[in-house]
This record gives structure tokens, C-alpha cells and sequence, in this order.
């Protein structure tokens, strides 16, 4: 497959702002702002953070040392009901150890509103104001705005404090709805060097400064005043005062457009205008420089030495006489890499939660039968290792994560698996009960990850599947002469469609699936339905089960006129935007192939017949082809779609859009039968 390097559509346009910040104090609510119908510049906005500032400052005191400081003012306005889920706010933080624990406190969250021409102002209740634990790690600091109305202009203030100044929070300068103002600012003293990374289509302005700043440290020391054992105690006290610089960096964009959503986007915060900071160095007077990750090898190697990763995958007692009962006769490396997945799939199951870290650890987990991502996947990578086969962890960043754009540790938020052979690199994941070797969690699929081998050595590894998923139908049906239909489907899916349905599945009964199914296929009716390789994961997936239809065909005048796949047919497209902001990501390359068969009625004739067709996209990104063949009063179909690319870049999407319309056009047109 052909990467898309991000870099290669990020066109840098640059804001004009002006050179000072604006004034703007939380309280200060203008009849204007409140009489405002509509935004300016984009009508269908349903609300617009009118103005947002962040300023991140690292600050010190006697008891806590340095620790980072971030304050948020933001002021919103609602246009239109479905924009009141603005007026919900939350913050997560951190709540695991204490050293790393986050606080974040609200305040000044009023509501304002124009009431026979004055302003009035609605404060937020201390009911309004709570906390739930999203996990063990995390929990959720959220307010709900009082008195919210069309028209309404909401502001709230929060701040977070952390004594983990690692990574400061990401800053989103665009959101889903217009962004009049955005400003963030950091005030970080000399002995802190962080990395910036700026992503997204629009960048702002940015004003570095250095000022003189000083910090005061008070001490005390005890002396006794007697000789051994004996004797008065004394306390001094004194202050000594730091003197350094500050480097303070505003960043300003003014007039964001919102993040339009399109089909098949990854995740939309890849394309944001965003702001990510992390620590790079840090560099204390008579101290030696401490260095951080500055690029991906160093990321790599500093993860795989930590604790709780790397010596992990050296701990193998704990399975060793499980795994030699497991193995015994077995030599061939593909069915070592499936009898030990599936030994982990069935005997440690995932606690939903991610990351690279293990917290209870393999032993324990494998004891549980229960852990967390990297014990699942650091377990199954030892195991590997253990059978002899060169197998290393790879290090993901999830879809809902986000693409790994930059190095820092935290780019990174799962682990997977990597066994090494001749004809290339087959990746696991035993996390998931029907994941297969090189057939992962969708979750997973999110452009590159990061392998790591034991010398602290690391690549990159291409994620995106290269196989195509097959979605294979054959459909027989017979037409009366009133239009109903009677039929038999047979659908069998391989790789990553066969495990989409074993999902779709899974835990459901079957008279609500097949109730389900029914309804989204036109009211068919279903009868003799049944399942091959359910639970055969290394096999595709078969249903079959007979239909009939009274809403397949339409009678008009004696005529019947049928769109030949049913209730199989494409009917919209998924591309219908004039340009295309972000690359079309459809997870996996695919084939979704229909054998069709149909009887006409005793007395029918065919009037019209769709001619054959043939699509083809350039670069080999796809094709369509329809064919048909008419054979006394049995017609004969064979129509494929297929997509070669994982993912496509915006420069192929124009092509795209009119294959699909063209696509799309060809399977709805409609069989006419006429009486003989």
C-alpha cells in the first residue's frame, strides 16, 4: 500500500491576528454577543466559542517543588437548541498515584441571557458541579450550565493542577463548531525544554518572549546548643532567592471554521489545529542535563526499559509447564503462533483497559485470568519467544487515540505482538476473542506502529491490512407475477468482514438478529437460517437462510420493474462533499462479490436490462464490473466491488467520489419484465 505521509497535505496557513492578545474578562457580556442570531461567517453553527484561553505555567512552591499550573476561560454562544450540549462540560484527570495525581477545580461558570434588554446572569449551583470515576486511573470533573437558552453565552473557568510535568494538556485551537479566539500560552522557566508539534490545516500566530523571573526558597535547620545528649535546641530560618529566565510563548488563531465530520475519517482530532507539548530535557544549575525522548528509537528504548515492560517479557515460569503440554509434537512455527494465541484468548481475558504498562503484571495476570494489554500481549509475545519464534511487542496507538504523529511517550497507548518470518512480520493480538494472525482489533488499525527488540533497537511497522476481506453472496430468487419474491441467500465473509459479523453476533439471540436483519433488508421475511464456522475463527463465516419479499418489486401497469441485488443494492453514496478535507479510511482492503440468479414469471419477458459494465480506477485503487446474461426466463448476474487500498489520500478522492456515483447509479437501475 502506498503511505500517506501526513505531512504532505498539511497546508501551513498562517492566521492574521493581531500582535496583542484580546481584551476579554470572564463577566464582560455584551447585549451584542447576547442579541447575535446566527454566526457571522458560518449560519448553520449551532453554537461558537466566541473566546477561549488557555495559559500553562509552571510554578513553584516550598512544599511541592515546580508543578504545572493550567487555567482555561471560555466563553461560548448558542445558537440553536442542538447546540445545548455545550452547555455539558467536563475535565478528566488523573487520579493512580499520588505523586502524579491531578486536581481540577471550576469556577465563574455563569449563564447569561438578554432579558427585556438587560443582561442577566444565572450562576451555577454547587449542585452542578460533580465527579465519577470514568476508571482506577481517571475520573471526570463535570458541570451542566444553569438557565441555557437560544441565545444563551456561556463562560466557565477551570483549572488543573499536576505535579507531573512531563506533558503539558493538548491544546485544540478548532473544535466542531466555529471558533472566533483562541489563545495559549506557556510560561515555562529555563531549566525546562519541551518539544512543540503543531497539527491540523490552519496554524497560529506565535509571540516568544523571555522575561526575568525569581523564585523565593525558605529552609530551616535545627542546631543544639548543648553538648552530646543535653542541651537547648535552636531553628533558624532563612530564604534564598533563584533568580531565572521565563520563556513565555503566546500561540493565537482567530476565525476557525469547524471540524466538518466526513465518512470513513479515522479520527477527526488528527486533522485538528492542535498543539502538543512534551518535556524534552531538563537541565537544573550544578545538575547533570536529563534528556527525554526526542525521537522514535529513543521513545522505543526508553518504553521497553521501563519496569514494567521490558523485564516483563523475561518472566516465563509461570506458563512454562502449561505451554510444553500445549506444544508437545507441534513444529511448524504458523501452528505454534495459533495454538498459543488461542491458549491466551481462552485463558486471560481483557479488563478493558488500555496502555503499554502492565499493573498487576504477566504472573499475576495469567494467575487471574484476567489483565490489562500489555499483560495479555507482553504474555503472549514471552510465549512466542518461548516456542522458539522471533517475536518482539509493537507498540500501537489505537484509532480513538489517535495517529502517533510525533515522538513522545505518550503517542503510544496499546501493545501488540510481532512474530518475524521469511515472508514477513505476522502481527497478534490476543486481546480479542476473534482476532486471527494478521487479522487485529479495528481498533488497532491506525496507519503505523513501533516494534521493539531486545537490543533497544526499533521500526516501524505498517498496520493497515494488505489481504482483502471477502464479503461473497450468492443469491437465487424466483419473481411471481404479482412481484413477490422467494429466495435463498448464502453470504460467507473472510478476515476482517468475518469479523465484523461475528461481532454484530455475538451475545445477540437469534430471533432479534434475524429481526434486525428483516429490517434492515425491506421487510423480508426470513426462514431456515443457519450459521457455518461461528465459532471457527480461522474459517470464514457462512449464513445462509431463505427470504421472501412483498416490498423487491414495484407493479406498474402490468410491468415489473426490480433492482436485481435487492436489498443488497447501494443506494447512497458516502461521498457526496465537493472536496475532501481528510484521506478516506476504510480500515481494510475489501471484495463484495454478488452471483445472482433470478427466475422470471411463466408469461414474462424481459423489456429492459441493465447493459454490462466495467469501472476500473487508476493507480489500481479499485474496480466495478457488472455483467448479465439472459438465458430463456433465468437471468444470470456476477456484480464486484472492490477496493485495494486501506486508506486513500485526498488527491485520489475526486476519482473516488464519481466511481461510486457511477457504481452506485449502475446497481440501481431497474429489470423490467412486460408480459408476453
Amino acid at each position: 500500500m502506498k503511505f500517506i505521509n501526513f505531512f504532505s497535505f498539511l497546508f501551513v496557513l498562517f492566521i492574521l491576528t493581531q500582535a496583542n492578545a484580546q481584551e476579554f474578562k470572564l463577566g464582560k457580556v455584551s447585549i451584542a454577543e447576547l442579541e447575535q442570531k446566527t454566526h457571522p461567517k458560518d449560519s448553520s453553527a449551532v453554537a461558537a466559542i466566541l473566546y477561549k484561553k488557555g495559559t500553562a505555567t509552571i510554578e513553584y512552591n516550598d512544599q511541592d517543588g515546580f508543578f504545572l499550573m493550567t487555567k482555561v476561560d471560555t466563553r461560548i454562544k448558542i445558537y440553536k437548541k442542538e447546540g445545548y450540549d455545550w452547555a455539558n462540560q467536563s475535565v478528566v484527570y488523573y487520579i493512580g498515584s499520588n505523586d502524579s495525581r491531578e486536581k481540577v477545580d471550576f469556577s465563574d461558570v455563569n449563564t447569561f441571557n438578554l432579558v427585556n434588554g438587560k443582561v442577566e446572569k444565572t450562576k451555577l449551583k454547587s449542585d452542578g458541579v460533580f465527579n465519577e470515576e470514568v476508571n482506577k486511573y481517571r475520573a471526570r470533573k463535570k458541570i451542566t450550565m444553569p438557565n441555557v437558552k437560544e441565545g444563551s453565552v456561556l463562560e466557565f473557568s477551570y483549572t488543573i493542577r499536576t505535579s507531573n510535568i512531563g506533558m503539558m494538556r493538548e491544546w485544540a485551537f478548532q473544535t466542531s463548531i466555529p471558533v472566533n479566539y483562541s489563545e495559549f500560552v506557556t510560561q515555562i522557566p529555563e531549566y525546562y525544554i519541551f518539544n512543540v508539534r503543531q497539527k491540523g490545516y490552519v496554524f497560529p500566530k506565535v509571540t516568544p518572549e523571555k522575561n526575568n523571573k525569581s523564585i523565593l526558597i525558605n529552609s530551616k535547620e535545627r542546631y543544639s546548643t548543648g553538648g552530646f545528649g543535653g542541651g537547648a535546641t535552636r531553628t533558624e530560618y532563612s530564604q534564598d532567592k533563584i533568580d531565572y529566565i521565563e520563556a513565555k510563548t503566546t500561540y493565537i488563531a482567530e476565525d476557525l471554521p469547524a471540524m466538518k465530520e466526513e465518512s470513513f475519517v479515522n479520527n477527526i482530532d488528527n486533522y485538528t489545529s492542535s498543539l502538543e507539548q512534551e518535556l524534552s530535557m531538563v537541565k537544573f544549575p550544578n545538575s547533570p542535563i536529563k534528556t527525554f525522548s526526542t525521537d522514535w528509537n529513543s521513545v522505543a528504548k526508553t518504553i521497553y526499559e521501563y519496569d514494567d515492560f521490558g523485564p516483563e517479557l523475561n518472566k516465563t515460569g509461570y506458563f512454562e509447564d502449561d505451554l510444553k503440554a500445549l506444544l508437545a509434537g507441534i513444529t511448524k512455527p504458523e501452528e505454534k503462533i495459533v495454538v498459543i494465541l488461542n491458549h491466551v484468548k481462552s485463558n486471560v481475558k481483557w479488563d478493558k483497559y488500555y496502555g503499554y504498562s502492565c499493573d498487576k503484571g504477566v504472573r499475576k495476570a495469567y494467575q487471574e485470568k484476567s489483565g490489562n494489554i500489555a499483560e495479555i500481549n507482553l504474555m503472549l509475545t514471552a510465549m512466542l519467544r518461548y516456542a522458539g519464534l522471533t517475536a518482539n511487542p509493537v507498540l500501537v496507538s489505537t484509532r480513538s487515540n489517535g495517529v502517533a504523529l510525533f515522538p513522545n511517550r505518550t503517542a503510544y497507548n496499546y501493545v501488540i505482538a510481532a512474530v518475524e518470518t521469511e515472508k514477513g512480520y505476522i502481527l497478534l493480538d490476543a486481546s480479542d476473542k476473534f482476532s486471527m494472525p494478521n487479522v487485529l482489533p479495528f481498533r488497532t488499525l491506525n496507519w503505523l506502529g513501533r516494534l521493539i527488540r531486545k537490543d533497544g533497537t526499533s521500526e516501524e511497522i505498517d498496520l493497515m491490512p494488505k489481504k482483502t476481506s471477502n464479503d461473497i453472496v450468492f443469491l437465487t430468487y424466483n419473481i411471481d407475477s404479482d412481484g413477490k419474491v422467494t429466495g435463498q441467500t448464502r453470504r460467507q465473509c473472510s478476515d476482517y468482514n468475518a469479523m465484523i459479523t461475528r461481532e454484530n453476533i455475538f451475545g445477540i439471540k437469534e430471533d432479534e438478529y434475524l429481526e434486525k436483519l428483516e429490517n434492515q433488508n425491506n421487510k423480508i421475511e426470513i426462514s431456515d437460517y443457519a450459521r457455518t464456522n461461528e465459532k471457527e475463527i480461522m474459517m470464514p463465516i457462512v449464513e445462509t437462510y431463505s427470504f421472501t419479499g412483498n416490498n423487491l418489486c414495484e407493479v406498474i401497469g402490468g410491468k415489473i420493474y426490480f433492482s436485481p441485488m435487492l436489498f443488497f443494492t447501494n443506494e447512497k453514496n458516502p461521498f457526496n462533499q465537493e472536496t475532501r478535507e481528510y484521506p478516506v479510511d476504510f480500515g481494510f482492503p475489501f471484495l463484495d462479490k454478488y452471483n445472482i440468479t433470478i427466475k422470471i414469471p411463466d408469461g414474462f419477458t424481459v423489456e429492459t436490462l441493465p447493459v454490462p459494465a466495467v469501472m476500473n480506477m487508476e493507480d489500481n485503487l479499485g474496480s466495478f464490473k457488472f455483467n448479465i446474461a439472459v438465458s430463456e426466463n433465468t437471468l444470470q448476474m456476477v456484480i464486484s466491488h472492490q477496493i485495494n487500498e486501506a486508506i486513500v489520500s485526498t488527491h485520489q478522492y475526486e476519482m473516488l467520489k464519481e466511481y461510486y456515483k457511477a457504481m452506485i447509479a449502475k446497481e440501481s437501475e431497474k429489470i423490467v419484465l412486460k408480459k408476453i
